[in-house]
C-alpha cells in the first residue's frame, strides 16, 4: 500500500455509479486497489443505461436517485463534491444539503477556483482532519459537465498517491505480476 494512503487511513471509496464524477471515483479506486462500493438506484439506472456490473454497488429500493444520494452520504464518514463550475446545482446541491442534514463533513472542489494540485492538497487535509475512512465522492454527471470526470480523477489520484498515475500504471492483476 502506498505510504500516503496508509497515512490517510482511507479504507473505501463509495459513489452512486452515475456517469461523470461517480464513475471516475470508482475507476480510480479500482486502479489504485482501494475497495469501492456504494448505493445506486433500483435497476442500476444511469444516464447511459445500466451501471456496469464491475462496479460493486448495491441497489436502493427506490428507482429515484435521491435515495441513493442520501444513503451514500449516510454510509460515509464524509463527502467530496467535484465540479467545474463554482456553484453546485441539481443532484450535487442535494448532496451538499444531505451532508448537512446528516451532520457529515463535506468538501466542494470546483476546478474554476481549485486547480488540481491545490484541490489535491485540500482533499488530503480534509481526509486527515476528519479521519475519513469511507469517502463518498459525488458531482455532476457527464452530460452536465463533460470535463468533470477527468478533473475528479486527477485530484483523487494526486491526493491518494502524490501524483497522477498513467493508465498503465495501475494494479496489474494478471497472474505472475506484482
Amino acid at each position: 500500500m502506498n505510504e500516503l494512503r496508509r497515512e490517510l487511513r482511507l479504507e473505501q471509496i463509495i459513489s452512486g455509479g452515475q456517469t461523470g464524477v461517480d464513475r471516475a471515483a470508482l475507476d480510480v479506486a479500482i486502479r489504485l486497489g482501494i475497495p469501492h462500493g456504494g448505493w445506486c438506484p433500483r435497476g442500476r439506472w444511469a444516464e447511459d443505461g445500466a451501471i456496469p456490473d464491475r462496479y460493486r454497488l448495491r441497489e436502493t429500493p427506490a428507482a429515484e436517485p435521491e435515495q441513493r444520494t442520501e444513503w451514500n452520504v449516510r454510509d460515509s464518514d464524509g463527502t467530496v463534491i467535484f465540479s467545474i463550475a463554482p456553484r453546485l446545482t441539481g443532484g450535487s446541491a442535494y448532496t451538499l444539503w444531505m451532508a448537512g442534514r446528516w451532520g457529515k463533513p463535506c468538501l466542494h472542489l470546483a476546478r474554476a477556483s481549485h486547480p488540481v494540485p491545490e484541490a489535491a492538497r485540500q482533499l488530503r487535509h480534509f481526509l486527515t482532519e476528519h479521519g475519513i475512512r469511507v469517502l463518498n465522492v459525488a458531482g455532476p454527471r457527464s452530460s452536465v459537465e463533460p470535463e468533470v470526470a477527468e478533473y475528479a480523477a486527477a485530484v483523487l489520484e494526486m491526493a491518494l498517491v502524490g501524483r497522477r498515475q498513467s493508465p498503465d500504471e495501475g494494479s496489474d492483476t494478471r497472474p505472475g505480476r506484482v
